[in-house]
């Protein structure tokens, strides 16, 4: 059974082909273009997918050596994300499904991401708790074998979005993480003090816009000389309050729901700092983490393919009238 997978949530167009479970390929192309903005432009973004869409996935096809006819099922993101680009990769999927006569298969962003470690981990034991940290999203969900309950979630700001933003505060490049990930190599952790903030209406849940904040006024607090010289320190200091922000909240989550394995997914899990404190965390709470290929923790289509192939076999098909949801949650 072969299911090929659309995903154009953002500025990512990318298409996968599964065959059997097994991704055969991966094909991301990333708008760069969005980073002299200091974010995505939603309008910038839609018309990259429609120049793109059609050479990505033809060459997801060709690179998995298939024919376009061998396809079973079209797998194709609906939500959440930009609409503009949703709406690209949904007609392009509805077309397909149509000109091909299989099934159209629509898939929440989130739970792809959810079983992106699914791709090289076939075999994960339920249940399990789910830490999504992406540039959009920041929540902890509580997995048994596919049914998804939210324990924790942002109430504001995403992790990701708190180094993107605080990027843009320290003068760095966008995308943030990766910058503030450079400048903390060569920086002294703790030289400044970022709060961890708490969430009094739920003690689970995430807050990260008083921590950009805290940094802004630092920065304020700088001549454009002291910001220069302590750049790194101050990128090293944030980096670890939003990293200590996410464990201390998944500490609670494991204290009350004791699970045996945590799955860590989405964009900023590639981050080494965190990485490297998810060892220490797994000793500390005798816990197995598991983190996904790094391909597939960023948007990509094989973790949308991997979710349709799921639906299959469940016969969990949708109709064409399905509609781009940019709110969309996780049922």
């Amino acid at each position: 059974m072969v299911i090929l997978g659309i995903e154009t949530s953002c500025d990512e167009t990318s298409s996968a082909i599964l065959k059997d479970g097994k991704i055969l390929s991966n094909i991301v192309c990333s708008q760069l273009e969005h980073s002299k903005y200091g974010g995505v432009v939603p309008e910038i973004a839609s018309k990259n997918h429609e120049k793109l869409i059609f050479h990505i996935v033809k060459k997801s096809i060709n690179d998995a050596s298939i024919n376009i006819k061998d396809v079973d099922a079209i797998s194709v993101t609906y939500g959440p994300g930009l609409v503009g680009s949703l709406l690209v990769g949904l007609n392009f999927a509805k077309g397909l499904s149509i000109g091909l006569n299989v099934p159209l298969i629509g898939i929440n962003h989130l739970e792809g991401h959810l079983v992106s470690n699914y791709i090289n981990k076939p075999n994960i034991k339920f249940p399990y708790l789910c830490l999504l940290v992406s540039g959009g999203h920041t929540q902890i969900v509580m997995v048994k074998k596919h049914n998804y309950k939210m324990l924790s979630q942002t109430v504001d700001d995403a992790a990701g979005e708190a180094f993107d933003k605080g990027a843009i505060i320290l003068g760095l490049k966008y995308p943030g993480g990766p910058e503030i990930e450079k400048k903390a190599l060569n920086g002294k952790i703790g030289k400044y003090k970022f709060p961890i903030p708490n969430v009094k209406s739920n003690q689970y849940y995430y807050s990260f816009s008083g921590l950009k904040t805290s940094l802004l006024y630092k920065v304020k607090s700088l001549t454009n000389k002291e910001l220069i010289e302590d750049v790194n320190d101050i990128a090293a200091s944030y980096q670890e309050a939003i990293i200590d922000t996410l464990f201390s909240k998944l500490k609670l989550v494991l204290v009350n729901n004791p699970v045996k394995s945590i799955s860590v997914v989405g964009g900023v899990s590639i981050n080494k700092r965190f990485r490297f404190k998810a060892k220490k965390f797994q000793q500390d709470n005798n816990v197995m983490i598991m983190f996904p290929e790094n391909e597939f923790c960023t948007d990509n289509a094989a973790m949308i393919a991997m979710a349709g192939y799921y639906k299959y076999n469940a016969n969990d098909f949708s109709e064409l009238d399905i509609i781009p949801l940019p709110r969309e949650t996780l049922n």
